[in-house]
């Protein structure tokens, strides 16, 4: 319910737009606001699940996230509908953390990787699928409203089930409440996603030295700064820091991080499929999105099947083996697909690699050694992840954008080339010709089939350059993955030899 939202919204903008009469800047911000309240929510939810328990958080969560939903759908105003979807997004945030930590207490250690594997199923499924379930829901009830209001009846749902069924297992802190910490955090979160959310893909180096987005990142790399100033006070008057200090002193923590931040731009970048799909394989948008079906089902199938390889061979054999098939993936589609049945095998060669990536290693990998702190620990991988899914739609978007921006440009060429006579006004217009959609609305005005056809070639062109661009970061961010996989074997060996050399020494 909570992983499906953000992805059933999005095929309902321009109706949330049109609802409100918001452009689409301000649109952007429902999906924006969303994404920020889940990185706040988050790492504080995984602490305070530390200290009241996973069961009362799990129920809150729940709960939240229900009058959050009901609150969406009776929005009268847009401010309003935005305050109510950061509500939304803080009942969110824990469900997943939650759940994955009460796996790690209550799941025998030889079947964890089973039980994470099906949640990292769902999880990623339902990202997924999310957008083709909004489109269904709108076309059945012809209302955006009805994308919100179904939570409430699942949430009421799943709270009597959460009651009844859900028992805490674990052994509460009795440590103050962290809220120094809380608010410097949250503060810092926000500006940093502010900063990514504000870059722009097809001009990136100059949003990088834009003015807003060095004074919010420089904002929040102060605080950052201030946080750990704020922990450290924290750790020394023996209160219980909101920031995990310790875990972040070892090496393979900081690895793991970067492993989940790599995670989620790889997730990132499947959410341009449907587009691929429309734009060079020429299927209608209004079934671009079931093409998205192979990749879910297959992500499905990675997450369980990598799960149940955690359990036998290890988390570190289980990401590199996710690493290969997703750049495997990643190739083909640059090298070899032209077809829809290779865009099919393809995709399912990148939906296992990220299916079994997001299902159990990295959540098994971010609780070694983490003790009581594991709903922390788990939330600050989720951070990381959130921040890399954040951050990565901006550089694919980009490669879409560059290659679209001279595309008018290329087309004037080749006409002259081809001796192709077009009217003066027409050259004019064809250099204000930025993306996919406005060439494919020029084709229906121009009578002349030759010159139709250099227009499809000059497309087809400039989307197999945007899209390869895209794949091919796509598969360097996962060789990348596979990289610090393999540095974080060598440091988990490393850290066990030390400890092994330390008990020997305390035996003699």
């Amino acid at each position: 319910m909570a992983a499906l939202d953000n992805g059933i919204i999005t095929s309902s903008l321009t109706t949330l737009n049109r609802s409100f009469d918001v452009s689409a800047t301000w649109g952007a911000w429902t999906i924006t606001i969303y994404t920020l309240g889940l990185s706040i929510s988050v790492p504080i939810i995984g602490k305070l699940s530390d200290r009241f328990g996973r069961r009362r958080l799990f129920l809150a969560e729940i709960a939240l996230f229900g009058i959050g939903s009901l609150l969406v759908a009776l929005s009268p105003s847009f401010i309003a509908f935005l305050a109510a979807r950061f509500v939304q997004a803080m009942g969110g945030g824990g469900i997943f953390i939650i759940a994955s930590s009460y796996v790690l207490n209550t799941v025998r250690p030889e079947r964890q990787g089973r039980a994470l594997g099906m949640l990292g199923g769902m999880n990623g499924i339902a990202a997924v699928l999310g957008p083709n379930i909004g489109s269904f829901i709108l076309d059945i009830t012809g209302s955006w409203h009805w994308l919100f209001l179904i939570n409430v009846p699942i949430a009421i749902l799943l709270f009597i089930l959460g009651w009844k069924h859900v028992h805490e297992t674990q052994k509460l802190e009795e440590a103050k409440i962290d809220f120094g910490g809380i608010v410097v955090m949250s503060a810092a979160i926000l500006l940093l996603m502010l900063a990514f959310t504000n870059l722009d893909g097809a001009d990136l180096a100059s949003s990088l030295l834009s003015v807003p987005f060095l004074a919010q990142a420089a904002g929040a790399i102060i605080l950052l700064a201030l946080l750990v100033w704020v922990e450290k006070r924290v750790i020394r008057r023996s209160n219980e820091p909101i920031l995990p200090i310790g875990l972040l002193g070892r090496s393979a923590f900081r690895l793991t991080l970067l492993l989940s931040f790599f995670s989620g731009a790889i997730l990132a970048s499947v959410i341009f499929i449907p587009g691929y799909v429309e734009q060079f394989l020429n299927v209608s948008s209004a079934h671009a999105g079931y093409w998205f079906t192979p990749l879910a089902l297959a992500s499905g199938i990675g997450a369980g099947g990598g799960g149940a390889l955690v359990d036998k061979k290890g988390p570190i054999f289980t990401m590199v083996t996710a690493c290969v098939l997703g750049i495997a993936g990643f190739l083909l589609f640059p090298l070899w697909v032209e077809t829809g049945w290779q865009m099919i095998a393809a995709s399912c060669l990148v939906g296992l690699g990220f299916g079994i990536m997001l299902g159990a290693p990295i959540n098994v990998l971010v609780t070694e050694n983490a003790k009581d702190n594991k709903g922390i620990a788990l939330a600050t991988s989720s951070l990381f992840r959130q921040m890399g899914m954040t951050l990565a739609p901006t550089i694919y978007a980009g490669f879409l954008a560059r290659s679209f921006a001279g595309m008018g440009e290329t087309l004037t060429v080749n006409l002259a080339e081809a001796d192709i006579a077009v009217p003066a006004t027409a050259m004019e217009q064809s250099g204000k010709l930025t993306n996919a959609a406005s060439l494919q609305d020029a084709l229906q005005y121009i009578p002349d089939a030759s010159v139709k056809e250099m227009i499809m070639n000059t497309l087809h062109k400039a989307v197999s350059s945007g899209y390869n661009g895209l794949f091919l970061s796509s598969m360097a961010v996962c060789c990348a993955t596979l990289l610090s996989v393999i540095w974080l074997g060598a440091v988990r060996r490393k850290e066990r030899e030390r400890t092994a050399a330390a008990a020997g020494r305390s035996v003699g």
